[in-house]
């Protein structure tokens, strides 16, 4: 029932508190609530309106992305970090590229972090489960469009492994903006699909809510606290709190509460996965802005950490992206429509940190040589890629007059979009946050289910695997074995 308490705030008791709305926290609210549980959730951002998706690149980023899109790392190079606010969380603004995690990165999760059920065999049907609720499946060649096909082809003339993406997409047009807001709702993401449902099984969904601290005593989760947008407060009692606000500020809240810092793992083992972007210039017309923008993917050197995946977008997103200047960038410009882009990844060695500063993340994280070793490798392979697809010419994210073989931390231009491990988890308590079942260590009934618990680099998208986790989560705190298909949904009680 709601409330008002004795200090005013707004009062609501509940099964479960769920904080945050994106990859985990959708999933599991939706889960929960289907399962029979009442179940509140809480985001700090607000609902939006696909009907208001401009899909104008300046436009979206104001108003889909947390400040504007210009979280950057502190370090050497600085890098890039959007992160996605409102319902959906980065769903709402990623590209829907949806790999499982790969079998060698669960293997190292047993070994290394004694996370023994999450076997291949154990996340199968978490897997499922998820593919079956955002339509997961594999792009068509016509839908990825000619700058996918330069890529393909660059590709098959060097006989390396490659293939079109899966994605949680349904209807999907081509429109191109897919980081910028999908303006025909064909993507499915987390805030379109788990949240409907979640609402639909009666949670309560509460937009503008800064969740400030968890709430505990004697080791056992009691709710939480924050703050509206409209200016009041609100108080969640509850015995079991989720809390995924993502991996940036899964850390800082449970600072700030008093949690989590047992091991001296909290904030600490920050995995970015950076990435930057190639273009070249074709002789035939590419129209990148046609088509899925991740579409395709090249991993023939996916075992040494380097993955490349398509990136495009319209011409406003590559004026700003276009590694040129002066004279140089407006010829490329004037050539938008016979331009080519393609993107490189890079599973990283190095690690970073989160912490507050004057109530906002800093994020310090400092690429080591190995993965500038592995840049190198990888910006020399993609201009290997373009001249065998028949480029003109390539223009590499590198300072003009620097060759990828003597590129420095330092000349890189970088961005990422899977931040993970900050509150990392292990089976030993004095080496991780939570253990295997997402709980925290030491505190009864506090759970985390973002990017935050992955303990390693995934070398693929990650947005899968957190959600298939938070699924496992779910069920676990239901005490039911997990169905794969969404026809074995429970009916709540």
């Amino acid at each position: 029932m709601s409330g008002r308490g004795a200090s005013g705030a707004r009062v609501i008791d509940a099964d479960v508190c769920v904080v945050g709305a994106g990859a985990g926290g959708a999933v599991a609210a939706a889960e929960l609530a289907e399962g029979g549980l009442d179940v509140v959730v809480l985001e700090q951002g607000p609902r939006h309106d696909a009907d208001r998706f401009s899909a104008r690149p300046l436009d979206m980023l104001a108003r889909v992305y947390r400040d504007g899109g210009q979280t950057t790392t502190l370090g050497t190079p600085p890098i890039l970090l959007p992160l996605g606010r409102g319902l959906g969380g980065t769903t709402l603004v990623n590209s829907g590229t949806c790999f499982r995690t790969p079998a060698a990165v669960l293997e190292r999760w047993r070994r290394e972090f004694g996370l023994e059920g999450l076997s291949g065999d154990a996340l199968d049907a978490c897997f499922a489960r998820v593919e079956a609720a955002l339509s997961i499946q594999e792009v068509t060649p016509e839908l990825a469009g000619r700058n996918a096909a330069v890529a393909r082809r660059g590709a098959e003339a060097l006989g390396w492994s490659h293939g079109f993406l899966r994605r949680n997409a349904s209807g999907c047009v081509g429109s191109g903006v897919c980081a910028f807001g999908c303006p025909t709702s064909a993507k499915q993401h987390v805030g379109i699909t788990y949240v409907p449902r979640a609402e639909a099984a009666g949670a309560r969904v509460i937009a503008g809510a800064d969740v400030r601290h968890v709430l505990t005593a004697h080791g056992q989760a009691t709710g939480v606290e924050g703050r509206l947008a409209s200016g009041g407060r609100i108080e969640v009692r509850a015995p079991t709190v989720i809390v995924a606000a993502g991996t940036i500020h899964t850390p800082l809240l449970l600072a700030r509460s008093g949690l989590g810092r047992g091991s001296g793992q909290l904030g600490r083992n920050l995995a970015l996965h950076p990435a930057t972007g190639a273009f070249a210039l074709m002789d035939e017309p590419v129209d990148m802005a046609r088509g899925v923008p991740q579409s395709f993917y090249v991993d023939e050197f996916a075992a040494e950490g380097i993955m490349f995946e398509g990136v495009a977008g319209p011409p406003s997103y590559v004026a700003m992206s276009l590694p040129l200047s002066g004279k140089r960038h407006a010829d490329a410009m004037a050539s938008y429509r016979r331009l080519a882009m393609f993107g490189l990844m890079v599973s990283d060695s190095s690690r970073g940190s989160v912490r507050a500063l004057a109530g906002r993340p800093l994020i310090r994280y400092e690429l080591v040589e190995e993965d500038v070793a592995r840049f190198r490798t990888g910006l020399r392979h993609m201009e290997e890629l373009f001249r065998a697809a028949g480029a003109r010419e390539v223009y590499l994210p590198l300072p003009h007059g620097v060759a990828p073989e003597r590129a420095r931390a330092r000349d890189l231009k970088l961005m990422a979009f899977h931040p993970l491990g900050t509150a990392r988890a292990d089976a030993r308590p004095q080496h991780g946050v939570v253990d295997g079942d997402l709980q925290l260590h030491g505190v009864r009934g506090v759970h985390v289910a973002d990017g935050s618990v992955v303990p390693s680099s995934l070398g693929v998208n990650p947005q899968l695997t957190i959600m298939a986790l938070a699924t496992r989560l779910a069920f676990g705190l239901l005490g039911r074995a997990v169905p794969p298909t969404l026809e074995e949904v429970p009916c709540p009680s």
